[in-house]
């Protein structure tokens, strides 16, 4: 396997990106970077401090009101601008994505593809922030509402998708006239860093985007309690969000989270077999299970479970696992402790009753001696309390249960705190209609594998989060309100 260090040697080691410069930490510590398709270590970062974390927001607070004074077309030229840049540095960005995070180097380039579109969409939007005029009940008089950016903004990312959930923050929350302190997670550091880089040739002046590094519980803390900060937007675990969620309430702050995900695939008799299947395939497997959206308990109707279930397990046992740099399917879990809780979730699911369908688990063997492997696994479940149906796995591991029916189905799957997304299969109309307004998830697939578009609207209900993200909804989410009573008697 090529040195991954080769291939992100232009990310600046040890430093962080703090009002328009390059800086060290006021601390001494220091976090490793591990490749986690061979434990290489492949760069070590800053383990940046609570003052780190001050300093941060403390020059983002300094350049907001210059940068929103800016006419939004402006600042819109700049996340072009930035795009750009990501776009010239595609293949750099996306092997340092296989690098840090271990998913292919096709699916990392199109992970910098989907960081390009965020930035895209987010500049289009220059023109469309917008308020309203009312009509006063007092004469001489109107109401104005204006919509107004919150000042700084604090991204805090999952490791799963670092450089597209970067963007998709950093976009939106720019253009609205916002400035911006990203935290990505500490196992996959360097996007961030490398967006730095290109923000810093692109011109934006300083302070607008600042990144740190280090551990959530320290500076992530510091920058979600910091009084200068408006307006906090996370995407991560539902254990992590609820932290958050508490650190923040003593400043009463803005929370946009969003958190994990459960979700059900209903397929049922009169769906289409071999869409459904190649559907639940690429919805359970891509980037190694390790998306929120991830389909992640399968409820089948009867008549067709059978069949479903042995194209399923074939074409799950011939998915290709191995050098993610390479033209595989799979790589590897992105760390140690993330394949053993996979491998708990699986046991303890064995012993509740649930039938072992294909056996992958662990590999430690041969070209896998070195990483965090985990091949495909497929279960059946004995009921829908075995662990694998209640918890979120997180990697590839499917598991399905047979049902009798629509209405059966649908009990099952909002048989859960978690509300995401939620996958059907049918051709039955009056199934696909009823669907939204029986299903308790803010985000459905119908007929279709996951993958959600730039101008539709990612959100969670229950446990899986608060606000969201995309869309005009998602953009309008990086503005508050101001409303003003002009009078003019």
């Amino acid at each position: 396997m090529p040195s991954a260090a080769q291939e992100i040697q232009s990310v600046r080691e040890c430093t962080m990106y703090i009002n328009g410069a390059w800086t060290g930490s006021a601390g001494s510590g220091s976090i490793d970077v591990e490749n986690p398709a061979n434990e290489e270590i492949i760069a070590t970062i800053a383990e940046g401090t609570a003052a780190d974390g001050r300093d941060a927001v403390e020059a983002a607070h300094a350049a907001y009101p210059g940068w929103a004074a800016t006419p939004a077309i402006e600042r819109a030229e700049l996340v072009n601008k930035l795009a750009d840049l990501v776009l010239e540095s595609r293949e750099h960005l996306a092997a340092t994505v296989t690098a840090e995070q271990g998913k292919p180097i096709a699916q990392a380039q199109g992970e910098i593809d989907a960081a390009i579109t965020f930035f895209r969409f987010a500049a289009a939007n220059a023109r469309r922030i917008e308020g309203d005029i009312i009509t006063s009940d007092n004469r001489d008089e109107e109401i104005h509402i204006r919509r107004h950016p919150y000042g700084v903004v604090v991204g805090l990312t999952a490791w799963n998708y670092p450089a597209a959930l970067a963007a998709r923050k950093l976009g939106p929350a720019l253009v609205a006239g916002n400035t911006f302190v990203l935290l990505s997670h500490e196992n996959t550091p360097l996007s961030g860093l490398a967006l730095a880089e290109l923000a810093d040739q692109a011109g934006f002046p300083a302070g607008v985007f600042n990144v740190v590094t280090g551990r959530g519980p320290v500076i992530g803390n510091a920058l979600v309690q910091h009084p200068k900060t408006g307006l906090v937007t996370m995407t991560g675990s539902t254990r992590a969000g609820r932290e958050i969620y508490g650190a923040a309430a003593g400043e009463l702050r803005v929370l946009r989270l969003e958190l994990g995900g459960k979700a059900p695939f209903i397929v049922m008799e009169d769906a289409n077999i071999d869409a459904a299947v190649t559907a639940a395939i690429a919805a359970r497997y891509t980037n190694c299970g390790q998306i929120c959206t991830c389909n992640e308990r399968m409820y089948l109707h009867r008549d067709i479970a059978d069949e479903f279930l042995d194209k399923f397990v074939s074409a799950a046992a011939s998915l290709s696992m191995g050098d993610p740099s390479g033209e595989i399917d799979l790589g590897p879990k992105i760390s140690r402790l993330e394949r053993d809780k996979v491998a708990a979730i699986v046991d303890q699911s064995v012993r509740a009753g649930a039938e072992m369908l294909l056996e992958g688990g662990p590999r430690e063997d041969g070209a896998f001696a070195r990483g965090h492997w985990y091949s495909p696994t497929v279960l059946k479940a004995s009921s829908n309390d075995v662990p694998a149906m209640r918890e979120e796995v997180f990697g590839p591991v499917a598991i399905a249960a047979e049902v009798e029916g629509f209405d059966e189905a649908i009990s099952l799957a909002n048989d859960t705190q978690f509300g995401l997304s939620a996958y059907l299969f049918t051709q039955d109309h009056r199934r696909l209609a009823r669907a939204p307004y029986a299903l308790n998830f803010g985000e459905l697939y119908l007929n279709r594998s996951n993958g959600e578009a730039v101008q539709g609207f990612h959100t969670g209900w229950g446990i899986s989060g608060l606000g969201g993200e995309d869309g005009k909804y998602g953009f309008d989410g990086y503005l508050r309100k101001q409303t003003s009573y002009l009078n003019w008697g």
